[in-house]
Order: C-alpha cells, then structure tokens, then sequence
C-alpha cells in the first residue's frame, strides 16, 4: 500500500471542497462560433470500438453509459484536475463551499485502488471514531471497495444524518483490518480560528477558504487587537493542511494585509477569460456589488504588524496563492516545507441538465511572476515538523499527467510561460468558474489528531514563527 497515488481526488464526504469566485455560474455563450473540425478517421475508431463493445460485452450496455464514461476518459487523460460533473458533482460543487454538507467527515484520495484517508475533520463523527489520516478504507458495510471510483466510494460513504455505515479500515501497524461503525452527521466546517499564544501575540488559523472565510478572517483580527487591548506585536497565519478553496477567498485573506490595490495573484492561459490580474481591491473579494468592503471593518494597524505565514507539503491551491502574494510582496516571512504546487485554474463550464465540465485553463502566478505549478512556494525559513515526515507528502509534481511547471519545462528544453507579469490592465472582477482547491491526498489537516498543529507541545514550526516575530534566531534543529 505504499505506492504514490495513481488517482487523486480531495472529497470532503457530502461536498466537493471550493469551486469558483462565485456559485453563478454563467455559460459561456458561444464562445466557439466557428465550427470544429473532427478527425473523421478518430471519429471512425471510436464508432468501431463502441461498436464492439454493444455487440460483444460480456453484459449490454446503455448507451448513456458508455458515451459518459467516454467523456470522462477524455478529461481524466488531460490532468489530474479536469473532470466531467454529473448533476449530483455538480450540485456538490456548489453547496461545498459553504461550509456544511452531510457525511461522516473524511477528506479522501485514492491509492492502490482502495480509498485513502487524507485527514479526519475536526469534531465530525470520522474524528470522534479515531479515523486516521493514511488509514486505507477497504470495506463499507461489508462490500469491498477495491476499484470501485473515487466519487462512487464517497457516494456510498454519504447518506442522511443518523444512518449508520461500517467502515473496515486497514492501517499501517496494525496486523489485521479493524471495523469503525459510524452514524452520519451534519458536516458543518468552520475555516477560520483564531487564539492568543502568549501576551502579545496571535495566531490564525484558515483550514479551507470557503465563502465566508474573509469575512471571518476579519473577525477575528478584531478579536485578537481586542484581546490584545490593540497592542498586537505579532500574529501568524497557519495555512497548513490548508487545501484551499474559493479564489476570492484567497484575495480577501491576501488582501487584509495588504496595501489597496496590491497585486495579488494573475492567471495566463490561451483564452482571454483565462488571463486574469486579481489585485487587492474590493471587485475581487467581496462577490456582489451591492455589499459592504467587509475588510474596512480591520484595524489599520493589520496593514503594517509583523505577519509569519506557515505552510507545508498539503498547503495548495489558494493557501499557496496568499503565502506567495504575501512573500513576494515581503509583507510576511513563510516558514515551514515547501507546499504542494497546484498552480493550475479550473474553470467550471456548465452543461445541459445540471451537468458540467471541470477544465484546466490557466496556469497562477504570484506577483513577481513565479509559476506556482509543480514547484509551490518555498519557505524563507525550512522547518521540519516533528510529528509529520514531510516525504509521506504528495505533491502536484507526483501525479500523473500533471501540467509542467517553469522548472520541468527548463529542463526539458522548453521555454516556459516566463517570469515576467503580463501587461498591467484594470483588474476585473473574479470569475465565476474558478476553482481554486487541489483534489490531492495529503492535502488535509493534522495528520494524528486533525487537531490545529497551534494546540500541539511539539509544534516546533509555531516555535520558530513565534522567535522570529520576537527577533530571536531559528535555531539550527528547527531550520534546515
């Protein structure tokens, strides 16, 4: 069971985690007006084989069935990121990010064809049992799922609140398989949490950026200046495990230290809706026009104290995309492991009857042009976490078929994308078919107890953000 993972896939049971700037997803109404030339020959072999399989298959087969799985086989083979979305995908997409959804509480991937926990959610039936992260699910109710989807399994895992489901797990160390009997409950996930570590000094922590996340972010600086009697010296932002979310989620969080009109974060692909300049501005966080710039609620003195920003292997997507604004603009010092390195956009294209396309088109980068994708953001300060080995990561760069990051291309012998930010154009407003999460194992919050890595003794990572906001030096054990 030690092999990389072939298949992966972020699902927190009852939702898929963040999709879009916004949950209005417009069509993109003839975008294509010419018409496509289909490769008749191609077009001929398809025919041949689905022929051969509704004549000779061991079972018949529905039509829908097969054209489906067709179109699913087209966008798997792309990247690991593109996927087609049936009406019950597609649904879960949208009713994700607001942080509430039915399950048992388990973000999963998939690995040697059975599924793999990535990590327990806080106070959720799954945690209260003692569900692991790296536990492998190799039953349910009795029925083995070896081979069985990614979303199959997760659907078989939902269900309504109050119904019970047999989980037969196989862990590491453990000489034989060990049954979890779980009741199913309301998920409901709260992103933001905050605490005083010692006088003076806060901490933040953003497991997921959802649709309330910057709004909550405020709140909580407000609560920590007030618990501070608005003397904070120093507060650090804990992204780890963070496996990101909505992509003006991550601007409002980005943007809450930094100066109005700051860049934030830019795309680049083939399509113009594909190349955008997200800036700090309340256009690209604050989704509808008519509401209130939710970050003038901050203190001033936010703009300006001392930020350290933690990170490791599963911080992706938009928890790498604010370490990255906040780094390049040298508004926080990043420590920690390098993050994951999803640096792609997915765009969701809608489809008649409630369906959807998930397609990659465009690549992130952070303000000073440095391309996120299979390369992620490396700390200012290396530190090793004491209680997790930083090689169990998966990173983007270990999937199959993942886009090329700059440095991959280099040494191929391929120009990349280039270092340098596009033209300077007026900032629009953040679109609606954006999604900004990495559906990659590891990409989970605390491995052990899925408890915030503040709360633990051992926490050296916290140690050593918390010396140097205090200007005392990392020790040599702690950074490598």
């Amino acid at each position: 069971m030690s092999g990389k993972l072939q298949q992966v896939g972020l699902v927190v049971l009852g939702a898929a985690l963040g999709v879009a700037a916004s949950l209005h997803f417009s069509a993109v109404a003839d975008r294509q007006q010419s018409t496509i030339q289909l490769p008749v020959d191609d077009l001929r072999l398809f025919s041949e084989v689905f022929g051969r399989i509704k004549n000779d298959y061991v079972e018949p087969v529905e039509d829908k069935k097969l054209l489906k799985e067709a179109i699913n086989g087209m966008l798997t083979g792309l990247d690991p990121h593109s996927a087609f979305l049936d009406q019950d995908a597609y649904k879960d997409l949208q009713v994700g990010t607001q942080g509430e959804f039915g399950g048992l509480g388990i973000e999963v991937g998939a690995e040697d064809g059975f599924v793999k926990v990535v990590a327990p959610i806080e106070d959720t039936p799954a945690h209260r049992a003692g569900i692991q992260a790296g536990d492998l699910i190799v039953k349910l109710d009795g029925v083995s799922l070896k081979g069985l989807s990614l979303n199959d399994a997760v659907k078989k895992m939902r269900g309504k609140p109050h119904t019970e489901v047999l989980l037969t797990i196989v862990r590491k160390g453990q000489a034989a398989p060990m049954d979890f009997k779980l009741k199913r409950d309301v998920i409901r996930v709260k992103s933001v949490k905050a605490r005083i570590l010692e006088p003076g000094y806060g901490m933040i922590r953003v497991t997921q950026f959802q649709e309330h996340t910057g709004e909550n972010l405020v709140q909580a600086v407000n609560d920590l200046y007030k618990q501070s009697n608005g003397d904070l010296k120093g507060l650090v932002i804990d992204l780890r495990m963070n496996p990101g979310g909505l992509l003006n989620a991550a601007v409002a969080v980005s943007s809450a230290f930094l100066p109005k009109n700051a860049l934030v974060v830019y795309t680049d692909g083939r399509t113009e809706d594909a190349k955008m300049r997200l800036t700090a501005t309340k256009e690209n966080y604050v989704r509808g026009s008519f509401r209130e710039d939710y970050l003038a609620k901050l203190p001033a003195a936010a703009k300006s104290v001392p930020l350290v920003v933690l990170v490791n292997g599963a911080s992706a997507s938009a928890s790498e995309i604010v370490a990255g604004a906040l780094q390049d603009h040298k508004r926080a010092t990043i420590i920690g492991t390098q993050t994951f390195g999803k640096g792609s956009v997915q765009t969701i294209l809608p489809l008649p009857n409630n369906q959807a396309v998930k397609l990659t088109t465009a690549r992130y980068y952070t303000p000073n042009g440095r391309s996120i994708q299979a390369k992620g953001i490396v700390p200012d300060f290396v530190v090793e976490d004491a209680t997790t080995d930083s090689r169990l990561f998966t990173r983007e760069a270990d999937l199959q078929r993942h886009l090329e990051g700059d440095e991959e291309k280099a040494k191929a012998g391929v120009d990349g994308p280039g270092a340098k930010a596009p033209a300077a154009k007026p900032a629009p407003e953040a679109k609606a078919g954006h999604e900004t999460k990495a559906p990659a194992a590891k990409d989970a919050k605390d491995a052990k107890d899925a408890k915030a890595p503040a709360e633990k003794k051992e926490d050296v990572q916290l140690v050593a953000a918390l010396k140097h906001l205090k200007g005392l030096p990392i020790t040599a054990a702690a950074a490598k």
